[in-house]
């Protein structure tokens, strides 16, 4: 584009840069264009029909001197650098106590990658900022329109990432790292792109070393308070504006060559300037009566739409994509302000510092919004004149302040001598061991540091530094350090709230669902609830609003101290811990996502099931979800048919020990609550059962599936046989899908040993067999370790092997070699306290039934699996018939069992005397032979009658017609 024209007003200053140039350069270069060439920007500014005020963001100079020219020139319309969608949410702006953000909120997106859901854009607000004493002005003022002309959201990801991503692909250079929030309040804004008025910091790095260096500062926001919040602090309104005009050419002169950001900068001003030419052309108003309020880096435009007269048509503004944006006010806070935009921490603080006291100097009274928290009364507003000021012709007033020495404000002893002292103080209660001597140094240190540093009254960042000199030694005693301290004395992190008002309907909802609990919530802190359920029915609803609360949002902002909730079990009291007023803006999220929390968590459930990475445990996690805090047997009716369809693709293992505990923990709940099991679950066995035997080969040779996966596997498919039978399931799938798993693992082994002792395929003998010949084979001992690990997991599926699971363990602790045992002791540990938690207590619980309870027992004690084996029961059957004469032997030793039987029977006719003649034989079982047949059926004795002979008259009938029967009644019986 072709150069501006010339006015007249800063000829001098370009005579006497252009000199400059040439003395310093040797001739004309490109140091004679840069400065020249910010000369023409700000005098094209300057010249600008349409009044551009320049502001940077958070600045009590821009506010100040913001608050100086709108009482003076009292626009009629005020255009705002601020994304032009979120207009409608400025007006609840008077609900809120400062600071706050307007939040423009997509979670379900189209038109973006779906790698960036959910999208969010903030702007954060403080008092302390020119933006909102625009925002206050023209809203509080009657005739006045406030018009917002930047991007929108939708814009600000269809321009910044698409550049963003464009310049990655091109540079391949990582991006440089943030810091991460170094507290709660820093990260009140989350993972949102901020968007800020006035962002003045140079581009060029070399530029901003060299500034800081020559200042003698340690960062960016130290250089601008000393050398420009300070100079335009008492400075005059066209003063203001040159030299944030020509600061803004200045950086956007010597901004690097990064084409993607500069074409996202331009194509803002390009836009910037369409609406208001728009505006304009649709209103029919008069230039001189509006103000454009806008960062001084887009101030010095040279875009060719640049000016109400610039060039028209050529710039067309792209589409908003079909994403349904959301708004609302999230709160802010000066640390999360610092943190998002990369100031020095405490910067915000200290500016809000420095504009109150620059309100007490000056006496300029700002704008407050009618209604804001903390703001006075304001008068009623009169109605504007017809015609407001015109703006002044232009005159050099950069020239003047260029050539101005710098003003030597002489030093506060009275604020310092404050400050050091309530510093020590402070100090003091955080654990320092700070003295008055202390204070008098820190006093004297300030005035020196900043005498090194060239200034006569030292800064809140020279008093900082010399707090930290004096008072901080080897470590902080505290929670906060010296540096800390001194931020929270200059004003502190001031966190912002948004007020009921402005919440959006499900945070109202929630405030007001838990209005029985008498607690203000609002408010920031832990506060404590009691809920006694069962004296006050009511809470129990204030309890389900809780338990929502703590499924949907930061573990810290619902925490339960007393009572849980459980499938098939319900709190009668509970404790909690709540700080929903540090969590608002997760709760205020909430609301963009439905307009109730039931709404909201069955979305995310839905989500979760249904999503492309769902896995079968997820989705049973999601039922289980539904049913403790929706109550929605519709609901889990519906995600339990997809778990059928998820179960069936996956062809891994991976989620076996989740699906196996969440699949039992559902059936025991539906058992007990409902007369009959859901038609899902049901099916759910039947396709669990079918699906793991076919995967139990492969996962039994598979190296990436562990042990543990493949016992839930035999877990599943044992503890459900029951039932997946009972629907039509055929066991013989089961033998056979264990008859062809042959692991080469050995912890896998031993879990095929157990599978098949549970089968009935190896019996009890044979696995005791199996362990000893290992022990036996020196080839085999270092890996015995790694068969006891498969053991251990096998109780799982096979819990009544931990008798032999004990013993195995006993005669490795006895027979294994120190080289081997001592190693894999940390693995057995690790692997009971990982793997297997809760089979632990089963294997203590049948160690303490084995081992005997006192110590000096131990030496006698024999263990059992060494003693010598007794005849069993069913010895001899010719035996016992041989015996048979003497009498009753069955009935007459062991009374208790004979009891338990005529007891189960319903025989109460009770014992024959002695004196009665044995010759009858045994009464109940001859006079009810039909009984003694029906109990061997029910046990399963198909041996029939035994030939009694003359035997039957003087024994047992019960031993001698059914030997089978009464071997299977002594062990079932003996308790009883």
């Amino acid at each position: 584009m072709s150069g501006p024209q010339e006015s007249g007003v800063f000829t001098a200053l370009r005579t006497q840069l252009q000199g400059a140039a040439s003395e310093f350069a040797g001739g004309p270069d490109a140091l004679e264009g840069i400065l020249l060439g910010m000369v023409d920007d700000v005098d094209r500014a300057v010249r600008e029909p349409l009044e551009i005020f320049p502001v940077c963001h958070h600045s009590p100079a821009s506010a100040l001197a913001m608050a100086r020219r709108l009482r003076e020139k009292q626009p009629k319309v005020v255009y705002l650098e601020l994304c032009e969608d979120m207009a409608p949410l400025l007006t609840e702006l008077r609900n809120c106590r400062l600071p706050v953000a307007v939040q423009a909120f997509a979670g379900e997106i189209d038109g973006f990658p779906q790698e960036w859901a959910p999208l969010s854009v903030v702007a954060p607000i403080t008092e302390a900022s020119a933006e909102y004493q625009a925002i206050a002005y023209a809203l509080d003022t009657p005739g006045v329109e406030l018009v917002l002309v930047d991007r929108s959201s939708d814009h600000v990801f269809q321009w910044d990432r698409a550049n963003t991503s464009e310049a990655a692909e091109t540079d391949g250079s990582p991006a440089e790292a943030e810091e991460a929030p170094k507290s709660e309040e820093a990260a009140l804004h989350g993972e949102a792109v901020g968007v800020e008025i006035g962002d003045l910091r140079p581009r060029f790095a070399e530029l901003e070393e060299h500034l800081l260096r020559h200042g003698k500062v340690r960062h960016w926001s130290e250089w601008w308070h000393q050398y420009v919040e300070v100079p335009l602090g008492d400075s005059d309104h066209d003063t203001y504006r040159q030299v944030m005009f020509l600061i803004g050419s200045l950086f956007r002169r010597l901004a690097p060559g990064d084409g993607s950001r500069v074409r996202v900068d331009e194509d803002r001003e390009r836009y910037m300037w369409t609406r208001m030419r728009e505006h304009l052309e649709a209103t029919g108003t008069d230039p001189e009566d509006c103000l454009y309020v806008c960062g001084a880096f887009h101030a010095a435009s040279r875009v060719e739409e640049f000016g109400v007269h610039g060039r028209s048509g050529a710039f067309t503004i792209s589409p908003r994509t079909a994403t349904t944006w959301q708004y609302g006010l999230i709160p802010s806070s000066h640390a999360a302000i610092e943190a998002q935009f990369g100031l020095a921490a405490g910067s915000v603080s200290i500016a809000a510092t420095t504009w109150q006291k620059s309100l007490t100097r000056t006496r300029v009274r700002p704008y407050r919004l009618e209604g804001q928290a903390g703001a006075r009364k304001s008068r009623a507003k009169k109605a504007l004149p017809a015609g407001s000021a015109a703006q002044a012709p232009a005159t050099d007033r950069l020239t003047g302040f260029l050539h101005q020495p710098p003003v030597l404000d002489s030093v506060d002893e009275a604020e310092l001598l404050g400050w050091s002292v309530d510093i020590v103080r402070a100090a003091r209660r955080n654990g320092y061991l700070a003295s008055t001597a202390d204070a008098i140094a820190v006093f004297e240190t300030s005035i020196l540091l900043a005498g090194m540093r060239d200034r006569a009254k030292p800064t809140p960042y020279d008093f900082q530094d010399a707090a930290v000199t004096c008072i901080e030694k080897d470590s902080v005693p505290g929670r906060r350090d010296v540096r800390r301290l001194v931020e929270i004395m200059m004003g502190g992190d001031r966190i912002g709230q948004v007020g009921y008002e402005a919440l959006p309907p499900l945070a109202r909802d929630v405030y007001d669902r838990l209005e029985p609990l008498g607690m203000k919530l609002q408010q920031r802190g832990v506060q404590r609830a009691l809920l006694d359920i069962a004296g006050r029915p009511e809470l129990e609803a204030c309890s389900d609003v809780l338990w929502m609360l703590r499924r949907l949002m930061p573990a810290a902002a619902a925490r339960p101290i007393m009572g849980e909730r459980r499938l098939g079990e319900r709190s009668i009291q509970e404790s909690w811990d709540l700080a929903l007023g540090t969590h608002q803006r997760a709760l205020i999220e909430l609301g963009y996502e439905g307009v109730s929390l039931e709404q909201v968590l069955e979305q995310r459930l839905r989500r979760e099931a249904y999503g492309p990475r769902a896995t079968t445990a997820g989705v049973l996690a999601a039922i289980e979800d539904t049913l403790l805090y929706l109550r929605s047997g519709r609901l889990a009716d519906e995600l339990g048919t997809h778990a059928l369809k998820v179960l069936a693709a996956e062809r891994s293992v991976d989620g076996a020990p989740e699906v196996l505990r969440r699949a039992r923990a559902l059936l025991a709940y539906y058992r007990t609550s409902r007369p009959e099991l859901p038609a899902w679950i049901e099916s759910f066995v039947k396709t669990g059962y079918a699906h793991y035997c076919t995967l139990l080969p492969t996962a039994f040779r598979d190296e990436d599936a562990t042990v543990g996966q493949v016992a839930a596997m035999l877990g599943f498919l044992f503890s459900m046989e029951s039932l997946a039978l009972s629907l039509g399931c055929d066991r013989t799938q089961l033998e056979l899908a264990v008859a062809q798993s042959h692991p080469d693992d050995p912890s896998k082994t031993a879990l095929l040993w157990a599978a098949q002792v549970q089968l009935g395929t190896l019996s009890r003998a044979e696995l005791r067999s199996r362990c000893a010949e290992l022990l036996d084979n020196p080839l085999v001992v270092p890996s015995y370790p790694r068969y006891l690990n498969g053991f251990v997991h096998a109780l799982e599926p096979v819990p009544g092997l931990a008798d032999v699971v004990v013993e195995a363990v006993s005669n490795a602790f006895g027979r294994l070699p120190d080289a081997v045992l001592l190693p894999w002791l940390p693995l057995l540990i690790t692997t009971l306290r990982k793997g297997a938690a809760d089979l632990a207590p089963l294997l203590i619980r049948e160690a303490g039934r084995i081992f005997p309870g006192r110590l000096p027992a131990l030496d006698a004690w024999i263990p059992p699996w060494r003693m010598p084996q007794e005849a069993p029961f069913a010895a001899s059957r010719a035996q016992r018939t041989a015996t048979a004469p003497v009498g009753a032997a069955l009935l007459a030793a062991r009374p208790a069992t004979c009891d338990a039987v005529a007891e189960l029977l319903g025989c109460e006719d009770g014992w024959q005397q002695h004196d009665a003649p044995a010759r009858p034989g045994a009464p109940l079982l001859s006079a009810h032979p039909a009984t003694c047949d029906a109990v061997a059926e029910l046990l399963g004795c198909d041996g029939g009658w035994a030939a009694a002979g003359d035997t039957a008259v003087a024994g047992a009938a019960l031993t001698l017609r059914h030997p089978a029967t009464a071997e299977a009644l002594e062990p079932l019986l003996a308790d009883r």
